[in-house]
């Protein structure tokens, strides 16, 4: 890949359902097809345009995944993160990644921003770790820490440049629950989450974190809160993908004016 770009990226970002209007940012842009790109999975979900951009965002050089992969999409959880161990290999040193969750703090909005202070990785409750089986010491440890997964400079970061431009109003910080997917929660799942501390939750995001880690990245996370989820018997609201694409069209211009200005304070 690197013999086909001039770029030599030290930021990444993986963009959440309906986010990859980031991409379009960067200017002096190289864009590959995910299935050109050797052992690339393709992306299968609806806001996912399933392309890697490499360019640059405020002067500084930036790779951005268009799309990413799920495990719900049938790709074993080593597949889902086989891009972020690509990322290391171009000698990319931060990552950001977003997402689209649903709300389980009853103070959070539609439309909120979520720094991610940590996560709860249910799916590895299960055994469904993307470091599971042989460890490779060309990236890691075997054993890697993850009390410090999410970079405290850059949630610091986050915050003063959300205030710089107005965005401070809509920012929450919380934790993070990934489930397996593709189902949204049920009631009594939601109500379990809430009891555990979850603030939002999604499909996506906590694998690459791990492997972002393991390799030896500072990680940046956010959610956007595209729908509160449901947690009594009698409501009639309905958790559908429809509504987050909505959200997230609806919010896509503020977060991405955070994470710009943001890339020029990294």
């Amino acid at each position: 890949m690197l013999a086909h770009t001039e770029q030599r990226p030290k930021v990444a970002i993986i963009c959440g359902s309906g986010m990859g209007g980031l991409g379009e940012l960067l200017g002096d842009r190289n864009v590959f097809q995910y299935k050109d790109i050797p052992h690339f999975p393709t992306s299968t979900v609806p806001g996912h345009a399933g392309q890697l951009v490499f360019g640059k965002l405020q002067g500084r050089e930036c790779v951005c995944m268009q799309g990413r992969f799920h495990f719900y999409e049938g790709y074993n959880i080593h597949t889902v993160t086989y891009p972020v161990r690509v990322f290391y290999l171009l000698g990319v040193e931060t990552l950001i990644v977003t997402n689209a969750a649903g709300g389980l703090n009853g103070c959070y909005e539609v439309g909120d921003i979520m720094l991610i202070k940590d996560h709860i990785n249910m799916p590895g409750f299960a055994g469904q770790n993307p470091l599971c089986g042989h460890n490779d010491d060309r990236f890691g440890v075997r054993f890697p820490c993850m009390s410090d997964a999410y970079d405290r400079e850059l949630g610091a970061l986050v915050k003063q440049t959300a205030k710089e431009q107005g965005c401070d109003s809509f920012l929450q910080e919380g934790v993070y629950c990934m489930l397996a997917g593709p189902t949204y929660e049920t009631i009594a799942e939601c109500k379990v989450l809430q009891k555990l501390g979850a603030d939002a939750v999604g499909m996506s995001t906590v694998p690459e974190v791990l492997v972002a880690r393991h390799c030896g990245l500072r990680v940046l996370g956010l959610s956007l809160i595209t729908n509160k989820v449901v947690t009594e018997y009698d409501s009639t609201e309905r958790a559908n993908h429809e509504e987050v694409l909505k959200t997230t069209e609806r919010r896509s211009q503020d977060l991405q004016r955070l994470v710009s200005h943001l890339i020029t304070n990294i």
